[in-house]
């Protein structure tokens, strides 16, 4: 019991030690809120924050313009990135600062939202910082900083509104034409402009669908009925970029890229050398074609871990291998049997189950790319199928699951195959085959392209387009330096950086 005591006696002294040691540790800013925490405010904290904004500003600065150089990041293990995209390249880097993180987040927010600009944002967003400070430094409270940059916004918003947007439905394609010129002439396709300019249009309007009223809500509609109102008036469409698919492929020049209007395009070959190279036909009075898009094995079947199986007769070893086959051989019979001619499938297929579609004239791809998948369900109007089972606990395929077009070939594609799917059924869909002599170039092509992409969705669902060339931004600093001389106040102070940006 001493012992015990006397034990009891050195812990309690020990913890008693550490916790006095820790709570008396130097505490600047004398808040108990965090254990050795240090609070930072004023004038220093703010120059902070502004030197870390412009800090990732310079970065990406030297990259905006049809002049901007190109950025190489090269990672720890070696991998190189050769871009000029601002969201790219505030990707790569490993920003710790609270306030460059902002930046970089928004820099993410506006390649989801916008597709384009994300350069442009970085930027402004710095300047307006930098700007803001040096008010505070003149002794302009920050509150009536923000509060006039508010004001700002709502002045330009409405005066573009008011007096510089233009309908898109009053204009000709060529306008299409000359937006997306303008969001890749700063990339590295901006000599061949002409040409991807064109191919942008052509495959955005390629997958023109009609817009529900949950659409039109993300449009920026308003609310349900006025969306409801706004559609009976005036049908609206939707172009969603998820039903471009890109596909790179080396070799050739890049204006060898093409668009396969209404088809699709897949980085997989046959899965044997005896199945046909094609099924199907062009004439529309033909057979459809059925294609099953599976999300699973078709393997000679398995007992799962852990399952044990005691035979006391060897012969029934034989039976049971016997069996494995022959599940995989059902399922199988049970996909040919709703008429698929097509068989593709995200996992892998073994010889022993090759046979079978051979023997059938099937074509079979393996180790397809799941999301290819998924936009090839979209395109055929079909699913994408996960197990067979059903609610009986046994195994079915149904034919609904099946996506329908007219033709799927194979054609050789630069130093591979790919499988083309002509004719897709279902909802709008198309795939752009970019050409180029490296993967460095091919996925800076992919980037601008979908910057390019982006930019005329954008157009084309808002239905407004205003002038370029600095114009926009010209106009708003000359009525936003006149509408400041109207203010009797200190807000006319707060709205010169604005003005002068």
């Amino acid at each position: 019991d001493h012992a015990r005591k006397v034990s009891h006696f050195c812990w309690r002294s020990l913890l008693s030690w550490v916790f006095d040691r820790t709570m008396s540790a130097p505490n600047t800013s004398g808040s108990g809120l965090f254990l050795n925490g240090q609070r930072e405010s004023g004038q220093d904290v703010r120059i902070g924050n502004v030197t870390a904004a412009m800090a990732v500003s310079n970065i990406v600065k030297t990259s905006l313009g049809p002049v901007g150089l190109d950025k190489m990041l090269v990672d720890d293990i070696g991998d190189v990135l050769i871009t000029n995209d601002g969201a790219t390249i505030l990707q790569q880097l490993e920003v710790e600062h609270p306030a460059a993180r902002v930046l970089v987040d928004l820099a993410q927010l506006q390649d989801q939202e916008v597709g384009d600009g994300t350069t442009s944002v970085v930027i402004i967003a710095a300047e307006l910082l930098r700007r803001g400070n040096d008010l505070v430094k003149n002794g302009i409270h920050p509150t009536t900083i923000i509060a006039g940059y508010r004001t700002a916004l709502k002045a330009a918003v409405s005066y573009i509104k008011k007096n510089m947007v233009m309908s898109v439905n009053d204009l000709d394609d060529d306008h299409l034409v000359q937006a997306a010129k303008t969001s890749m002439s700063s990339k590295i396709i901006g000599k061949e402009m002409d040409f991807f300019s064109k191919l942008a249009v052509d495959a955005v309007k390629s997958v023109k669908m009609k817009a529900t009223t949950a659409d039109l809500l993300g449009m920026g509609e308003g609310s349900a009925p006025a969306a409801s109102s706004a559609s009976s008036k005036k049908e609206r469409f939707k172009y969603p970029l998820s039903a471009i698919h890109i596909l790179k492929a080396h070799g050739q020049s890049s204006i060898e890229s093409h668009l396969i209007d209404g088809g699709f395009a897949i980085n997989a070959t046959r899965a044997a050398q005896g199945m046909p190279t094609a099924v199907g036909s062009d004439d529309p009075n033909a057979e459809p074609i059925k294609i099953a898009m599976l999300d699973m094995n078709l393997q000679r079947h398995r007992m799962a871990m852990g399952v044990q199986v005691i035979v006391k007769d060897p012969a029934e070893i034989e039976n049971i291998k016997k069996r494995e086959m022959d599940i995989t051989k059902e399922r199988i019979r049970k996909i040919l049997d709703a008429g698929a001619k097509v068989v593709l499938t995200t996992k892998g297929v073994d010889d022993l189950c090759l046979k079978y579609f051979v023997e059938a004239g099937v074509i079979c791809a393996r180790r397809c790319n799941k999301d290819d998948l998924k936009r090839l369900a979209k395109a055929t109007g079909g699913k994408l199928v996960v197990t067979m089972a059903d609610m009986d606990g046994n195994e079915s395929f149904d034919a609904e699951c099946l996506g329908t077009c007219s033709a799927v070939k194979e054609e050789r594609i630069g130093d591979g195959e790919m499988l083309h799917v002509f004719g897709c059924q279902g909802g709008g869909a198309s795939t752009i085959v970019l050409r180029g002599a490296n993967e460095y170039m091919l996925d800076e092509m992919d980037r601008a392209l979908h910057d390019s992409l982006c930019v005329v969705k954008r157009m084309l669902e808002s239905n407004t387009l205003v002038t370029g060339g600095g114009a926009v931004e010209a106009a708003l600093s000359v009525y936003l330096e006149e509408f400041a001389t109207t203010l009797d106040t200190r807000e006319q102070v707060r709205w010169l950086p604005v003005c002068v940006l």
